[in-house]
């Protein structure tokens, strides 16, 4: 089922290019795992002996998006995950780092033209 969701939207607009900088490639992973983090790119040049400039030069240069596009793309694509296994718009959204539902339905329906509930319908 949810494949056929997935199925139903631009699939470009679902696209997550993973990085191949090792920098990038450890915010990845961890990001994959944590999606709900909000660490900016400056905290993660600090941890990774980068700029956050640098980190985010080099993110437009092997994604094609910005940082806080392709985090949204990770985000996006777990949601899609956890509402095809019928979990609660609320907590997903919390889970995933969103400050309420609203933002988060915002969001979802901004991305993917529908809100959560009327997606999976």
């Amino acid at each position: 089922m949810l494949l056929d969701q997935i199925a139903s939207v631009d699939v470009d607009s679902l696209e997550l290019p993973i990085p191949e900088d090792p920098r990038l490639k450890k915010i990845y992973d961890h990001l994959s795992a944590t999606p709900s983090d909000t660490r900016t790119l400056d905290e993660w040049g600090h941890i990774l002996g980068a700029t956050g400039r640098t980190l985010a030069r080099r993110f437009r240069l092997e994604t094609g998006m910005s940082f806080g596009q392709w985090r949204q793309q990770v985000r996006i694509l777990e949601a899609l995950r956890r509402l095809g296994m019928n979990e609660p718009v609320t907590t997903v959204a919390i889970e995933l780092g969103y400050d309420s539902p609203s933002a988060f339905i915002s969001m979802f329906k901004r991305t993917l033209g529908e809100t959560p509930g009327r997606y999976f319908k």
